[in-house]
């Protein structure tokens, strides 16, 4: 009964398959990601010491997805890895949705394109049972030290004359006459033909973070940057929560998640300059109850934002770190340059976007991001910064800091990361002209803090607030801010990066962009007018 619901609203059984049906492990439907998803799940499972099962982790692909690179990025990954206990099953079958595919029927280019990537490979007759027994017995039983690809020639409508290896008839249901033709051909159904799906004890691993008391050796004054700390932390984090694991994509040194791999090597994926199938890997590793933390330059997460959304849609717990972002990264360039990341991250529904500022502030929120239960991005800076609060500052996830206010601040400067050192020195050169400006770290982007917000714009003079953010204009800090007091008396002056930037000192560049203190003091001088 429950099948004749397929594709109805309030289904289990939906278009494609996501995890409200029990035995779906991911959402699928963008193709490519499943040798990924996969190799993370497979990985998990070779390294647990404790496993008393080998499980194998069987991968169902279709041959027009293979024209996909991600595969060719997880191929490389699972054989790199060694992980003989992954078993994709390719269902050649030479029809994709509009035409041929790629390959067709060639079966040899398919085989020699696994072979090529380190894969034992098994071609065989997708409809003959005991062709598809012994590769699989094969398979399970692999004296290799390889991933195994099974290869299964089909055919599209088999076993029905005006069906068969057809163009035309993807996605389609026959139409009622048609139906009792492909009946009769295919004869007799047998009603006691039945058998039982075995139930999981397990499909979900929920995860418990411990808190943790951090040892945050910085000092106000100190000049650190963000992206070190996120290594130094990280580590701490790791030895009291052993589901911890951290991903990257062979920038390692820069990022800083060189220290998480030197204090656990086990607990570390390295992945190669191959994002796409990083965030995949994550999302397999979480879903046998790991915490990945996946980290590189904030840029390259945009070429995986497809893979970050089906994480999402899969429900997957994985946190990311993106640094050298922003146009303060300097003399690199334009390429390197994330500026996209908060409206990225900020558009799925329920994440978490968080910027923080200084040492103690990115200390504390990664210790928050542990605690979220789903997907959370924090953003880190390359120039060091000077260190401005107190270890014993709080940081919760919705919150704010004020860090300049008086009786007679004019307006608020609500700023972020790196631009809320521009936003201090503003403050400073508006004071000496006796203007009196609030100042506030927005380093919860979001959620933001609307409650804070709406006391700043109440206690100033004029119901106004500068958002500053060394992110492009429009998805960023001051859009959220924009929703958070939409229907409020409150008007918002957003102050962002409106055109590519080049290759310069950091100051240069914001400056360049129009988001340094001076800018920020000319825009509060014209609100005052």
């Amino acid at each position: 009964e429950e099948l004749k619901t397929l594709r109805k609203f309030g289904s289990r059984l939906e278009g494609h398959p996501t995890p409200k049906f029990p035995y779906a492990d991911f959402t699928t439907g963008s193709l490519g990601q499943g040798i990924s998803l996969g190799s993370g799940m497979a990985l998990v499972m070779q390294r647990e010491a404790g496993l008393k099962l080998k499980p194998h982790i069987y991968v169902l692909l279709g041959d027009g997805e293979l024209a996909e690179g991600q595969n060719w990025e997880g191929a490389n990954f699972a054989s790199y890895y060694k992980l003989h206990n992954l078993i994709a099953i390719a269902d050649i079958n030479r029809l994709g949705q509009s035409q041929e595919t790629m390959f067709g029927h060639r079966m040899k280019e398919y085989e020699e394109r696994f072979k090529a990537f380190g894969w034992h490979t098994l071609v065989i007759d997708g409809h003959n049972f005991k062709e598809i027994e012994k590769a699989l017995d094969e398979a399970v039983h692999n004296k290799t030290d390889k991933p195994v690809a099974i290869l299964a020639q089909t055919n599209k409508g088999h076993g029905i004359s005006f069906l068969q290896n057809k163009e035309g008839w993807h996605g389609k249901p026959l139409p009622k006459e048609e139906l009792v033709k492909a009946l009769a051909e295919l004869g007799d159904i047998k009603d006691k033909k039945v058998f039982s799906l075995r139930i999981p004890k397990q499909t979900i691993v929920k995860l418990r973070a411990k808190k943790v008391t951090l040892d945050l050796p910085y000092k106000k004054g100190d000049a650190i940057g963000t992206r070190e700390v996120y290594g130094q932390v990280l580590s701490q984090l790791g030895k009291a929560n052993p589901s911890i694991v951290a991903l990257d994509a062979e920038v390692k040194n820069s990022t800083f998640s060189i220290d998480f791999m030197k204090a656990f090597p086990d607990r570390f994926v390295e992945c190669f300059i191959a994002e796409q199938n990083m965030v995949s890997v994550a999302s397999g590793m979480s879903r046998l109850g790991k915490m990945p933390f996946v980290s590189t330059f904030a840029a390259f997460l945009t070429r995986a934002f497809d893979q970050i959304r089906m994480t999402r849609l899969s429900e997957a717990k994985v946190k990311f770190v993106g640094s050298h972002a922003g146009v303060s990264i300097g003399e690199d360039g334009a390429s390197q340059m994330g500026l996209e990341d908060f409206a990225m991250f900020g558009v799925l529904p329920d994440s978490i976007v968080l910027h923080p500022s200084d040492a103690v502030s990115t200390a504390k929120l990664l210790s928050e991001m542990v605690e979220v239960d789903g997907i959370a991005y924090l953003r880190t800076l390359r120039p060091k910064t000077p260190v401005i609060y107190k270890p014993t500052e709080e940081f919760p996830i919705g919150g704010s800091k004020v860090l300049r206010s008086s009786t007679k601040d004019v307006l608020t400067i609500a700023a972020t990361g790196i631009t809320v050192f521009e936003a201090l020195k503003a403050a400073d050169m508006l004071g000496e002209e006796k203007i009196f400006v609030r100042v506030m770290d927005c380093y919860s982007i979001k959620p933001v803090d609307k409650k804070g917000l709406l006391k700043a714009a109440k206690m100033t003079k004029k119901p106004i607030i500068i958002t500053v953010e060394d992110h492009f204009l429009h998805g960023g800090l001051g859009d959220f801010v924009l929703e958070a007091v939409a229907g409020e008396k409150v008007k918002v002056e957003k102050m962002a990066v409106t055109h590519i930037s080049r290759s310069g000192k950091g100051d240069e560049l914001l400056d360049d962009a129009g988001i340094s203190a001076k800018h920020i003091v000319k825009k509060v001088k014209s609100l005052l007018k």
